[in-house]
């Protein structure tokens, strides 16, 4: 069976007639009126998305942003603790010396972005409708905002997800400071983690930041 086809059958079964009446109401411009008077259950709303592939399993931006709306925050984590648990089986992420070199990278923009991770996510291409559904699941947490964008980045990008991205990320919205301390992690990084195979890229990113600044 279908794990997200299973996932969806769960949450249907644990949702009001309220709540489907809710969801019913925030799809009038997604599904035609005549089939949504046919609807008699969230099963049969999710069927007619799927239908029209305005959620997949790969896609459930539109599912998440319903099912806020309807404050159902419960079924909201249990989606994404499956999509994060898909990604995490995928083959299609980034090799684990990258996903070191992200992490580090992270932790940079994490400490020094603030304000400006909107800016940041637009310059690296997230879709707007993420951006949103990570402010509002996150309205008071500034740190936590910023770490999840990245890592939405990150699993949005999957295998295509670069640290050279994100550099030039932050220079495309003139947070040439940032992008400057992100090479300088990388580089000590490079030296201490990843061993002397590594040398020469981290005296390229050396030499790179030492031209710029």
């Amino acid at each position: 069976m279908d794990p997200f086809l299973s996932l969806l059958h769960s949450f249907s079964s644990g949702m009001t007639e309220s709540e489907v009446g809710s969801l019913k109401f925030l799809c009038r411009d997604k599904i035609p009126k005549r089939k949504l008077e046919g609807v008699r259950s969230a099963v049969d709303l999710f069927a007619l998305l799927l239908e029209q592939r305005a959620i997949t399993e790969n896609d459930v931006d539109l599912l998440v942003t319903l099912l806020r709306a309807i404050k159902r925050l419960d079924l909201v984590e249990q989606l994404e603790q499956f999509v994060e648990e898909g990604e995490a089986n995928a083959s299609g992420q980034p090799d684990p010396n990258e996903k070191r070199l992200q992490k580090a990278a992270f932790d940079v923009i994490c400490e020094n972005v603030g304000k400006d991770w909107k800016r940041l996510m637009r310059c690296l291409g997230l879709p707007e409708v993420r951006i949103d559904n990570i402010e509002e699941a996150e309205p008071k947490k500034l740190s936590q905002r910023v770490f999840k964008s990245l890592r939405e980045w990150q699993k949005w990008k999957g295998k295509d997800a670069k640290v050279d991205d994100l550099i030039k990320g932050l220079r495309a919205c003139h947070l040439n400071l940032v992008a400057d301390r992100v090479e300088q992690k990388l580089f000590f990084f490079l030296l201490l983690h990843l061993g002397p195979v590594t040398h020469l890229y981290s005296v390229y990113i050396s030499l790179s930041w030492k031209c710029e600044t």
